[in-house]
This record gives structure tokens, sequence and C-alpha cells, in this order.
């Protein structure tokens, strides 16, 4: 069994590894479903007494309603379903030390503790708990954020965070109590209570953070997903769990670093209430020189370009537009025109959301740049096109104050002209007023993204 805990644990090594670059991320995707296999086969093996009847039909079941869930969900929901998977992964850790502390309170002498048993055991039991549940708890807020509900906090300023404070050590006080105590009536009353404690603190930590923030969010919970079956790999003792809940618990936080950097800004100040707060500057829609053009005249603008840059946002996700943008890209490749997509790592809704949506419409791969790898050419690029991006091209980063001052954007406006489709004039998650909106050099066309390139499709072909 120890060999095929090994095959499992390298397939995830090199799952994760594949999944670093857009064009081997499905391989990875394979390769981390084949080692998830080989895991589930292995301790399956190594368990008496089991009935086969039992895991085939829950096996029936979860692989159902996860093929259900994959296949019914649009691209557009796609970060509310990661947000609901960590806070399932999760759940199904704390389920994990929960059962395993039945267990072990049931063969307990009497006068024994659950500190008696080991330090480890002592230590990674309420941890599991602990981490499982707010994790749980911070995905479902995390969910609604996503899902557009409106969820406040019910505390201001600096109470909010002597609360968390309280609820913190209330944590730890119950957590003592469940591994000291030599009472199982105490013990199982102290793990209710540190499940009710730490359900609440992961609602109360996530429900200040606003939309902007959502990427990394996204990101942090499911390193906390990964944290919490590593703990469970310790109270089961199971090291291929704790070698998989490590790599899942190490490349989400990478990734969460990777997405405070893009926004340069620390994780401290995303956990603690910065940007997308859901407020609105009082002149977000106020707005002097704008300039609105329609399809017609942005597709003869088109004709005539030699290179074009699309930069895709969350409204390119809400629009379904993904495939009319890259059929536009297509009909003016063939003409000629050097196509390329800029894509900054927090646009849309959680890591790597443009890079789905694309790939889900066949875009090229080389056709994909990086923030940091198409900056400089803006300046040497005849049209920019914006779908539904707002605070990532958002000109007021320069500045030295402000909700989004300092954060890397896409220079945009250095382009040659820049194209915005958007609804409306409404601002992004910052809640702050666009100046780029009002640049001499930025067309706006005010509608709904796919229906706005339907049209500039039609009229390049009749060119």
């Amino acid at each position: 069994m120890e060999y095929l805990y090994l095959l499992s644990a390298l397939l995830f090594v090199f799952g994760i590894k594949r999944l670093a670059s857009v064009k081997t991320c499905r391989q990875g995707n394979r390769l981390s479903q084949a080692g998830m296999f080989v895991a589930v086969v292995a301790t399956l093996m190594t368990v008496g007494n089991l009935s086969w009847v039992v895991v085939i039909i829950a096996i029936l079941i979860g692989g159902g309603i996860g093929a259900y869930i994959a296949k019914k969900t649009p691209t557009t929901e796609m970060p509310e379903m990661v947000a609901a998977l960590n806070g399932f992964g999760g759940f199904a850790s704390a389920l994990v030390a929960l059962a395993a502390l039945v267990l072990v309170a049931g063969a307990m002498s009497e006068n024994a503790t659950l500190a008696d048993g080991g330090l480890v055991n002592a230590i990674s039991t309420p941890v599991t708990i602990l981490i499982g549940i707010v994790t749980l708890t911070g995905s479902v807020i995390a969910y609604l954020k996503l899902s557009g509900k409106n969820i406040v906090h019910p505390v201001k300023g600096d109470a909010r965070h002597y609360l968390h404070a309280a609820l913190g050590l209330a944590i730890v006080g119950c957590s003592l109590l469940m591994v000291l105590t030599s009472s199982t009536g105490l013990m199982a009353t102290a793990a209710i209570l540190l499940v009710l404690v730490a359900a609440v603190l992961g609602v109360l930590l996530v429900m200040p953070i606003g939309g902007a923030d959502m990427p990394v969010v996204v990101s942090l919970l499911n390193s906390y997903s990964g944290v919490a079956g590593a703990a469970a790999g310790f109270v089961v003792d199971k090291p291929v769990l704790i070698v998989v809940g490590a790599l899942v618990g190490t490349s989400g936080l990478i990734l969460t670093q990777i997405m405070c950097k893009a926004m340069n800004r620390s994780l401290g100040n995303v956990l603690l209430g910065g940007i997308g707060d859901d407020s609105v500057a009082e002149d977000a829609r106020d707005y002097q020189s704008i300039k609105q053009s329609g399809p017609e005249e942005i597709a003869m603008l088109l004709d005539g370009a030699g290179s074009v840059i699309f930069v895709p946002g969350y409204g390119l996700a809400v629009a379904q537009a993904q495939h009319v943008v890259r059929e536009l890209a297509d009909l003016l490749s063939a003409k000629g025109t050097e196509v390329r997509y800029a894509i900054h790592p927090v646009a849309g809704r959680m890591p790597g959301h443009m890079n789905v949506l694309l790939a889900e419409s066949d875009v090229p791969y080389d056709q994909l740049w990086e923030m940091e790898r198409i900056n400089g050419d803006f300046k040497n690029t005849d049209v920019v096109i914006i779908v539904g991006a707002n605070d990532v091209v958002n000109p007021a980063a320069r500045e030295d104050t402000g909700p989004i001052a300092g954060m890397p954007i896409l220079d945009v406006d250095h382009a040659q002209t820049v194209v915005v489709i958007k609804r409306s004039l409404s601002p992004g998650y910052a809640g702050i007023k666009n100046p780029l909106f009002e640049l001499d050099n930025t067309l706006m066309v005010f509608m709904d993204a796919k229906a706005a390139l339907e049209e500039m499709v039609k009229e390049v072909k009749d060119l």
C-alpha cells in the first residue's frame, strides 16, 4: 500500500505542476484525478470489515452529484462553485476529526484524556475541526457574495476586531477543555461549542471583505481546505492525506500571495478590510466628457488596425461573450491584424477566471499575455477593446492615495485608441470613478458585451 500512496502523492505533485501553465492545465487535472483515484483505492484496501455495497453507493451518489454540478454550472458561476467546493473540502476534514474523536472517546479508559494519546493528536484534532468549519462557513459567505448578495458585518470599526479576538479566545478555551478533560460528556460539549464558535468566526471573517477582494478570498479558502486536510491526515495517521493537504495548502497560499501582489496589498489588509467594501464614492458616476460610439464605428476602426488587444473582465463572463470575442479576433487575424488578450491576475472573481473563460472558447494559448508581459506593448497598440473590466484598467491606481492606489494595472490608456464596452458608467468593485472613461483616446460603447461584439462581427464581415 505504501507504494500506491507514494504513486498517488507523485501524481498530485506532477498534477499541480502542470496546472501552472494554461497549455498543460488539463493534463494537470487528469493527473490529479488519477492520484485521487489511486489514494481512494489504496485506502479502501487497507480498511477491514468494509461494506463494499455502501462504498459503491456512496461513490455513485457523490460522483453523480459532482458530475451534475460540473455539467450544469455555467462559466459565469464558476467562482461560486469553487468557493462551495472549498467549503465541502473543509467540512469533510472536520467530519473526519469529529468521527475520530467519537471513536477515541469511546475507547478511552477512566480518567484518560485526549492529550494522553500524544501531542500530535491533541493538537491536530481541534485544529482540523477549527479550520474545517471556518472554511465551510467562510466559503458559504463567499459563495453568497459572489452571487451578488449584499452581506454586511453586524459590527463596525475596531469593535469588529475585538469581537473576532473574543471568538478566538473562546476557541482556544473550547480546544483546551476538549483535549484535557477526562469526561466524555464535557469533551462532547467542548467539541460542539468549538464547532459553533468556529462556524460564527468563519462567517464574520469573510463578511467585511468586499467583491474586489474575492479572488484573494477564494484562493485563501482553498489553502484553508488543504491545511484542514493535512491536519486530518495527522488525526487518522494517513501520510498521503498529509502530503496532499500540504500540497493544496501551500499552493493555495502561494496563489493568495500572487493575488495580493497583483493588487499591491498585504494579506492582512485584505482580511481586515480594504477595497471593495461595497461603498461607492460620491463622484463615481460623475463624468463630464464622454465620447460615445457604436459597433459600426468601432468596426471601421478595427478594419484599419494593425494590432488589437482585448482586455476581458467579469462583464465578459456575465454576458457569456467569450465565444463572440474569439470570433471577432479570428476575423481580425484573418485580415492580418495582430490579436492578443491582456490578462490581469485579479480580473474576474477568482484566480484564472479569464483564462478559463477564454480556454472554453479555444482561444490560442499564445494569444494570452499576462500583465507583466504585455504592459510595455500598449503604447505600440492601435486599438484596445475592454470587455467588462473596470478596476484593473483604472488609472486612479497610479495616484498616491485612494482605494486602489499602488495597485498594478493594465496600461491600456497608453494605446492609440481605447474602446470600453460597458452597460453603463457604474463603478467597479472599488466603487470609485474611472478617469479612463474621460480620456481623449477613449470611446465608450454602452451596450451588453455580447450584443455589441456580435454587431462588430457583423460589421467587420460586411467591410
